[in-house]
């Protein structure tokens, strides 16, 4: 299908994933505050903000079809947790000179996808995939053999988007208001971690006074600003397309950490992520192909 306005698509797609990848940024500027304190605001100010412009934005029939559909429900609490987990991994790492390992885990992501839709979906890999994933493999494999231990963040900022990917397909909800249930869901669990730990920088008046507060009430805008330019930059681009320009957020990422933040990125590493890149080349030439079989 012909791309209603490829331009508005690029700079949208642009926009959203150089955002995603000038995270890191933000991050660093509350680096004085534990991740997990700025992701139990992450979700407060994110279900705030995402339910006001759920008014503005709208998406009519969306909470009738939830109703309907209590199994969905169930399942984006579920999601809910899972991008939660994510983003916790995220901000530890980032916060805690790990960004090369998240940027690595952000590039694994699309071959993890594609071994949980043969693993679970029973979906059969054609060669080209069952050669990206043999050196994605190997990539991680080697970084296992030279450092001794599993590049842990990586994996696990991989595996629980890759999940959250699969079993939001369970739960046939557009993003916007997905993404505001599975906030809004969390918000209990938010408001409870504030009360039970009143020693916590927000939970001090003095706190409200500083620069810092307005920090963590930006997560919400900058959570979901990115999220409605990628949306609206999937009805103008082709699938494919905004599956290249995914990999634009991670380097972005690895550049931050490597000429800004002095991350040393080792030979070992870096030969990691050469096999990874490869896996990805090859990934990407075989989406091409098929869509030129299909087309």
């Amino acid at each position: 299908m012909q791309a209603a306005n490829p331009r508005r698509g690029y700079i949208l797609g642009l926009s959203a994933y150089i955002i995603w990848g000038l995270f890191p940024l933000y991050f660093k500027a509350i680096a004085s505050v534990p991740a997990v304190e700025i992701i139990i605001h992450r979700v407060l100010w994110s279900a705030l903000f995402g339910g006001l412009l759920l008014l503005v934005w709208k998406h009519p029939g969306w909470w009738r079809e939830l109703r309907q559909n209590p199994k969905r429900l169930a399942i984006l609490a579920l999601s809910g947790s899972l991008i939660a987990a994510n983003w916790l991994t995220y901000v530890w790492s980032v916060n805690n000179g790990r960004m090369l390992e998240a940027s690595l885990g952000y590039y694994i992501n699309p071959l993890v996808n594609v071994l949980l839709g043969m693993l679970i979906l029973g979906e059969r890999l054609r060669r080209m995939q069952w050669i990206a994933v043999g050196l994605a493999t190997v990539g991680v494999a080697q970084q296992v053999w030279q450092v001794g231990s599993l590049p842990w963040v990586s994996l696990v900022l991989a595996l629980t988007f890759g999940f959250y990917g699969l079993i939001r397909k369970q739960a046939p909800v557009k993003a916007l208001p997905g993404l505001v249930v599975e906030t809004w869901m969390l918000v209990p669990i938010a408001i409870g971690w504030l009360l039970l730990n009143p020693m916590a920088s927000s939970a001090q008046a003095e706190f409200w006074t500083t620069s810092q507060a307005w920090w963590l009430v930006a997560a919400g805008p900058i959570t979901l600003v990115p999220l409605v330019c990628f949306n609206a930059a999937a009805r103008h681009l082709p699938y494919t397309t905004l599956g290249f320009l995914q990999y634009l957020a991670p380097t972005l990422v690895l550049l931050q950490a490597v000429l800004l933040f002095d991350e040393h990125l080792s030979s070992s590493t870096l030969v990691a992520f050469i096999f990874i890149w490869a896996g990805l080349a090859v990934y990407s030439v075989d989406a091409v192909i098929s869509l030129r079989r299909r087309s």
